[in-house]
């Protein structure tokens, strides 16, 4: 009896030993280097003619600067026509800095500052914007390229993406400008020409800068929004990318005898493919709390408590749960490791023809702590002996690295976001896509991807799709953003 009573005497201290561990845990619970930019004392909007903007916004809309698969199809016209109506349309800015076009249609626009000591910023937005899928222009409520401004938005291909933010860049600088604002800090606005098919222009605009000695406080570019229905907290949050993924695609490819397909072998190259395929999707990477996913998620669980901040602060103990719930959904889960992802398949030119080589591509988006070598290995590990070749369609982009979320360039971002946006959560966030903003990196110290648009999870689909259009109290919020913060940071 002695004996019973002693163990369950254990087992009760146990329990207030973990209970107590969790309370204290859940107590002291709160993200690490997540910074508010309290500190930060911001200057005022510059007047403007909102309803002239949203004009030029619509006018932008209209010039077709579409970045095809095929880059022989674009029509180089259409950006020289943008580069010339920028140039009439924004006198004040063109007056103030120097520009530069690159042989690739790529913009350089530099601001000189009055002193050379202050390291300057860069400002980012890219020129085109993606093809509307042919048969689809039916299904637009206006014709994708109009720029009809109705139902207090402007619709049409690129509003969001991303020629808001570039004619929001261009409406808060011309105000600065015009009011006779003298930047302190120099202040580059970089425009890449071909962002939609590979960026190109960023990389070569970011040699260029390098070349001439520049090194920035931070770059801001497009990337993610204020979110209106944040998943955890049901509410808004400011997320603010701090990095993105890695890129890559894997070419799988299996040779065989070939021959018709009257007389096959026991397995062919199609089967053989096949199962490789299936071996290297069932060998997923694992869902990992770590990186800007894991900070993010840190930040709304504070917000939130309960129960979540609980999760999250105990995650010695509830981590598995924590972990399967953050990969209930492909969208959730991209966050947390790198993703596998069939996208093309090849193989015999006829229906009745045996292959004598069969290929598929499979995309990675690679999460900051691995790197394509990982890719590959595991790939590798996944097929064993079959007899398939493994390579890449090009060199891969290996994922960015992690920006800080407490240096100076994050508390003027936060500040200038916060002003618009006051209860909103602010939490560091992983582009899981790809931006020009990459090509950055080794000239500036810190990269951002944020814009002030806010936007609900069903409004992001637009994005690329049908009906894509900015509401004209999101490219106001825009235009206020870009102005507090150049003049704040610049000033």
């Amino acid at each position: 009896m002695g004996k019973v009573r002693t163990i369950f005497l254990g087992g009760l201290a146990v329990v207030a030993v973990v209970a107590g561990t969790v309370a204290v845990r859940t107590a002291t619970f709160a993200p690490t280097d997540n910074v508010d930019g309290s500190d930060v004392r911001l200057a005022a909007v510059p007047a403007y003619d909102l309803e002239a903007a949203v004009k030029h916004l619509g006018e932008a809309a209209q010039i077709r600067t579409i970045s095809h698969q095929d880059p022989a199809e674009n029509d180089i016209a259409e950006w020289d026509r943008l580069h010339g109506w920028l140039a009439a349309t924004y006198p004040a800015t063109h007056r103030a800095m120097q520009r530069t076009i690159l042989p690739n249609r790529t913009l350089i626009y530099h601001w000189p500052g009055s002193d050379a000591s202050l390291a300057p910023i860069i400002v980012m937005a890219h020129q085109d914007v993606v093809p509307v899928t042919e048969g689809t222009e039916k299904d637009w409520k206006y014709p994708p390229f109009a720029g009809t401004i109705a139902e207090k938005a402007v619709w049409g291909r690129g509003t969001v993406d991303d020629k808001g933010s570039l004619i929001g860049l261009f409406e808060a600088i011309e105000a600065l400008a015009a009011q006779g604002f003298r930047p302190r800090r120099g202040i580059y606005l970089v425009s890449g020409h071909d962002e939609e098919a590979g960026g190109s222009g960023a990389v070569a605009a970011a040699a260029r800068l390098k070349a001439e000695g520049v090194r920035a406080l931070y770059t801001l570019d497009e990337g993610s929004v204020v979110l209106r229905d944040t998943p955890v907290i049901d509410g808004p949050a400011i997320l603010i990318g701090v990095a993105e993924k890695g890129y890559a695609t894997l070419r799988v490819t299996a040779n065989a005898p070939g021959g018709h397909s009257s007389m096959p072998p026991a397995e062919t190259g199609v089967t053989t493919l096949a199962r490789a395929v299936l071996d290297i999707t069932e060998n997923p990477f694992p869902i990992e709390m770590r990186g800007p996913g894991a900070a993010m998620v840190e930040a709304l669980a504070a917000h939130k408590g309960g129960v979540t901040k609980l999760a999250v602060a105990n995650q010695w103990l509830l981590g598995t749960l924590l972990k399967k719930q953050l990969s209930a959904s492909p969208s959730s889960a991209a966050a947390f490791h790198t993703t596998i992802a069939p996208t093309m398949l090849e193989g015999s030119p006829k229906e009745n023809v045996l292959p004598q080589s069969a290929t598929a591509l499979i995309n990675y988006r690679i999460a900051p702590w691995n790197r394509s070598a990982d890719v590959m290995a595991r790939a590798k590990a996944a097929v064993g002996d079959a007899p398939v070749e493994l390579s890449w369609v090009k060199p891969p982009n290996e994922p960015s690295r992690v920006s800080s979320s407490s240096s100076p360039g994050w508390k003027y971002v936060v500040a200038a976001a916060r002003a618009d946006a006051p209860d909103a959560v602010v939490a560091p966030y992983l582009v899981v896509a790809a931006t020009d903003s990459r090509s950055m990196e080794p000239i500036s110290q810190d990269v951002y991807r944020f814009m002030p648009m806010h936007f609900t999870l069903k409004e992001t689909a637009m994005i690329h799709g049908t009906n894509e259009h900015m509401t004209i109290d999101s490219f106001r919020r825009m235009i206020d953003f870009y102005a507090r913060l150049i003049a704040t940071s610049a000033g």
